[in-house]
């Protein structure tokens, strides 16, 4: 039976400890921390997600805005609220909360977000600067993976880690981080994807998986070994006929891997608090230009 990476119980330690250095910061008579959102459209799991970001910022005792605009904005027009944000010199990140609606250039609004305020990791100079390992902000998610093995002292030197997919917001992320020099880290990493041939080949010799795909159930008991280590980063509402008339399920078949894993995360309450908590990390950093010095 596997022990559980409690996400919920670090991601509260980490906001205690953030809480209790911004407290002394404002103590101090300083400013605290400042953390901006964009949410462009009417996107339920998107606002529910911006909104959880306002409750932990308060919980931290950081200060928060959240920009809300229609679908109908143009890119030109939040190209221009991004600017005024960048230079907003009392801002020390702001995020935009994706996916944006259908017509605007992703790309074009992630690279307009100056990579000093990018605290969701996303900007291609905090990418390629975590590729070389130096100093950037991480994107939250891998971050969030990195944090939970390193608090759970669980050993990656030198293991096979399997991370199935290759999204650029964890996937591919999380296979550089896996491989980068340190622990977390130094593990012999393979990415497996759509495209990889007999994936269970991979994942039945890994010490460690890492699944981000979105597809409820994926990883089963039987494409594991014994006593791997499974990170499910997978969150998807599946419909039922309950009260709520869905239920979350992630990337992994919870009750055939469980008793076959050393550890596991459980969802909810794994991946996704780390995810949160890790934001308002980066919010720090930028405050304390701790990633990039001025």
């Amino acid at each position: 039976m596997a022990q559980i990476l409690d996400g919920l119980k670090v991601s509260k330690d980490i906001k205690k400890e953030i809480k209790e250095e911004v407290d002394k910061i404002v103590a101090s008579g300083k400013r605290a921390p400042h953390l901006a959102a964009i949410l462009v459209g009417e996107n339920g799991a998107s606002k529910a997600y911006v909104n959880s970001k306002v409750k932990d910022c308060k919980e931290v005792g950081f200060t928060s805005s959240l920009l809300r605009f229609p679908d109908t904005i143009s890119e030109e027009e939040l190209l221009a609220e991004i600017k005024k944000l960048n230079d907003n010199t009392e801002l020390d990140g702001f995020i935009v909360q994706l996916p944006l609606p259908k017509g605007m250039d992703q790309e074009k609004i992630i690279n307009a977000i100056d990579a000093k305020k990018d605290v969701d990791g996303f900007h291609p100079e905090n990418f390629g600067r975590m590729a070389l390992e130096m100093e950037s902000f991480l994107p939250a998610t891998p971050y969030g993976i990195m944090t939970l093995l390193e608090r759970y002292n669980i050993d990656t030197r030198g293991k096979n880690c399997v991370v199935i997919g290759r999204s650029r917001i964890v996937g591919r992320p999380m296979s550089i981080l896996m491989s980068s020099k340190g622990n977390p880290g130094d593990s012999t990493v393979t990415l497996v994807h759509s495209h990889t041939q007999n994936i269970e080949e991979f994942t039945r010799k890994a010490d460690i998986v890492i699944v981000a795909l979105g597809a409820p159930k994926y990883l089963k008991g039987d494409m594991i070994k014994k006593g791997a280590v499974i990170v499910d980063v997978g969150i998807t509402r599946v419909e039922d006929d309950g009260e709520k008339g869905y239920h979350l399920e992630g990337d992994v078949e919870y009750e055939t891997c469980e008793p076959i894993a050393s550890w596991i995360t459980p969802v909810p309450g794994g991946v996704g608090p780390m995810t949160r908590a890790m934001l308002m990390k980066n919010t720090l950093l930028s405050y304390k230009h701790v990633i990039y010095k001025d």
